[in-house]
This record gives structure tokens, sequence and C-alpha cells, in this order.
């Protein structure tokens, strides 16, 4: 019975092991000296855990269209804000305001979304950084 329990608490343990390793830090993922504010069109949007993902394309000076993929917060945490799956849909114009990743790929925090309309909400997890917002000094 001992080792049908420890067999049990090591299989849970390692069925959870993906989420844990999935899960980063902000400024381990992401480089708060490289904000990013770009606006497009949503191709996609990712609701599951650990962490949404949308996808925007991006059109430069030129006309060359480039898709961004935005990390936002838990679906669970982003509910309780308010933000359901139905907020942010395929088609829709929105402005991204966030932090650039450290690998230089188009991917970044999705801390501000703005819509059409002027309505914003912040996508982002609890422990990043806010667009916009001063730095705060450790004492």
């Amino acid at each position: 019975m001992k080792h049908l329990r420890s067999s049990a608490v090591l299989l849970l343990f390692l069925l959870n092991l993906p989420s844990a390793i999935a899960h980063h830090s902000f400024v381990a993922e992401f480089d708060e000296s490289k904000p990013v504010k770009v606006t497009g069109t949503v191709t996609k949007v990712e609701w599951q855990n650990p962490h949404v993902w949308f996808y925007v394309d991006v059109k430069d000076d030129s006309g060359k269209v480039s898709n961004w993929g935005f990390s936002g917060g838990a679906p669970g945490q982003l509910m309780r804000r308010g933000i359901t799956r139905d907020v942010i849909k395929p088609g829709m114009v929105v402005k991204v305001e966030g932090y650039r990743a450290r690998d230089g790929s188009n991917n970044s925090s999705g801390g501000k979304v703005t819509f059409a309309d002027g309505r914003s909400v912040f996508t982002a997890g609890s422990e990043d950084k806010i667009p916009g917002e001063a730095k705060e000094t450790k004492k």
C-alpha cells in the first residue's frame, strides 16, 4: 500500500511538471527596457493554461505584415478581472502595449490591449509589468 501511495504522488508530480516548466517569470522572458506598442488585426487566440496567447498581424510602414504573439495572464486570472474568452476575438483591430521577448522574436508580454472604441484591458499576469507605469524602486 505504501508503494502504491508513493507511486501515485510521483505520477501526480510528473503530470504537473510540464505546467511548472512552461510557466515563466516576467523578467526571465521579457525585457522591460524594450517596450512594444503595435496596432493590428487579431488572427488567433489560445485560451489555455498556463498563459493565454493571442496573435496580431501588424503592418509596417512599407506594408509588410508580421505576426506578433502576446502572452497574457492565466485564463482564471483574466476571468476574475472580467476578461472572458470573448473579449479578444480574431478579426478585431487592437493596439497592444507590452515588452518584447528577450530572445528578440516577435513575441511580447500582452500588458495593455486597447480596442477600436477606446476601451482597454490589462491582459498580462499579475507579476508582469504594466506598460506606461513607472518602475517600482526597491529600498
